[in-house]
C-alpha cells in the first residue's frame, strides 16, 4: 500500500480549506461582474442594463442581435480562454517547480499559431469560416506529437523545458518564413493582426468548436492536484509516495495542448497571462501548487476579461489588439519576476 503525503493537522486544514472557498467565491464574483460588463462595451453605446434586459430576451431588436451574436461569443470566449491561460499556466509552474514557467514554454502556442497562420496564406481560410481555428488545432496536436517523440516518454522536466524550446523556435522560425513569402503586404498584414490577438468578431461556431478540446484539457489539468503537492518534495519522493510523475507529465502535456491549443486557434497568441496569474494567486494558496490550479482558472478568466473590456476603451473605433494589451503589461511584469528570482537564488 502507498505511503501518502503528510496532511497538515485539522485545524490548521479547515483554516486552508475556509481560505480557499473564500479565494474562490470572490474570484467567482468578480469573473461575474467582469463577464457582465463586457456585454456592455464595445462600438454600439449599450447599457449594462440594457444587455442583460436583452440576454433574457427582452429589449429592442438590433440590442438583442448585437448582444446575443457579438458580445456573449466574445464574454464566453474571454472566459474559456483566460481559464485556459490560467490553469495551464499554474500546472506548468507546479510540475516544472520553474515560477517562470507558462503555457508556450512547450511550444504548443507556437505551433497552434503556425497552423493557424498557414490557413491564413494558403487562403484555406477564405474558403469556409471554421479553416482558421481548425487549423490551429491541427497545429496544437502536430506540436504536442513532436514534444512526445522528442523529450521521450520517461524525459525528465529539462527534457520537457529543452524540447519545447526547440519547437517553439522552429515554428517561429517557419512563421517567419510563411510572413517573408506572404503574397502581398494585405495578406502579410492579416497574418500580422493575427498572430496579435484579439476576441473580435468571433462567434458561437468559435465557442462550440474550441470548447470540446478545452474541456478535456481542463480535466486533465486540474485532476493532476495531488501529484503537483507531491512533486514539491521532488520526483523521487512523489514517486515513492505512489505517484507516477510519467503519466501525470503525459497528462500535464496533452492537458496543455488540447486546452492552449484551441485558445491560441481562436482567439491568437496572447502571451503572459498563463505567468502572471498564478504569482498574483500563489501566496494566497499557501504556495501549495495543486490547490492554485482552480483559483488560476478563475483568475486568468477575470483577468482576461478585464483586458478584453480594456481595449474596447480607448480606442472605440479601432480598438488595441489583446495580445498587445497583454504583452504591455505582463513584459515588465516577467522581468520584475526574473529579478526577484535572481535575488531569491543568491540570498
Amino acid at each position: 500500500m502507498s505511503a501518502r503525503p503528510e496532511t497538515p493537522p485539522r485545524k490548521d486544514r479547515a483554516g486552508v480549506l475556509r481560505t480557499r472557498a473564500a479565494l474562490l467565491a470572490a474570484l467567482a464574483l468578480a469573473l461575474g461582474i467582469a463577464f457582465v460588463l463586457s456585454l456592455g462595451f464595445g462600438p454600439a453605446d449599450i447599457s449594462t442594463i440594457d444587455a442583460l434586459a436583452a440576454l433574457a430576451g427582452s429589449g429592442p431588436e438590433p440590442t438583442r442581435v448585437i448582444v446575443m451574436e457579438l458580445r456573449l461569443p466574445r464574454a464566453l470566449l474571454g472566459t474559456m480562454v483566460g481559464a485556459t491561460l490560467g490553469l495551464s499556466g499554474a500546472a506548468l509552474q507546479g510540475f516544472l517547480r520553474n515560477p517562470l514557467a507558462e503555457p508556450g514554454l512547450i511550444g504548443v502556442s507556437s505551433t497552434a499559431a503556425l497552423g493557424a497562420v498557414l490557413t491564413l496564406y494558403t487562403g484555406i481560410a477564405g474558403a469556409f469560416a471554421l479553416a482558421l481555428p481548425l487549423g490551429g488545432v491541427a497545429g496544437a496536436v502536430i506540436g504536442v506529437t513532436l514534444l512526445q517523440i522528442i523529450a521521450g516518454r520517461g524525459g525528465g522536466a529539462l527534457t520537457l523545458i529543452l524540447a519545447g524550446i526547440a519547437i517553439t523556435s522552429m515554428s517561429g522560425a517557419l512563421t517567419a518564413l510563411i510572413l517573408n513569402l506572404a503574397p502581398s503586404p494585405f495578406a502579410a498584414l492579416e497574418i500580422v493582426f493575427w498572430l496579435m490577438g484579439s476576441l473580435a468578431d468571433r462567434s458561437f461556431a468559435h465557442v462550440w468548436l474550441a470548447l470540446p478540446f478545452m474541456a478535456v484539457g481542463w480535466v486533465m489539468l486540474i485532476t493532476l492536484g495531488r501529484p503537483l503537492d507531491a512533486l514539491t518534495l521532488g520526483e523521487d519522493t512523489a514517486q515513492s509516495l505512489g505517484f507516477d510523475v510519467g503519466r501525470a507529465r503525459t497528462r500535464l502535456v496533452l492537458g496543455t495542448a488540447l486546452a492552449v491549443g484551441a485558445a491560441t486557434a481562436i482567439a491568437g497568441t496572447i502571451g503572459f497571462l498563463g505567468l502572471v496569474v498564478p504569482h498574483l494567486l500563489r501566496p494566497l494558496v499557501a504556495h501549495r501548487p495543486g490547490a492554485l490550479l482552480a483559483p488560476s482558472a478563475l483568475g486568468g478568466a477575470v483577468l482576461l476579461l478585464a483586458a478584453d473590456i480594456a481595449v474596447r476603451l480607448p480606442f472605440p473605433g479601432n480598438e488595441l489588439k489583446l495580445g498587445v494589451l497583454t504583452a504591455l503589461v505582463g513584459g515588465p511584469f516577467f522581468l520584475w519576476l526574473i529579478v526577484a528570482y535572481r535575488r531569491s537564488t543568491l540570498a
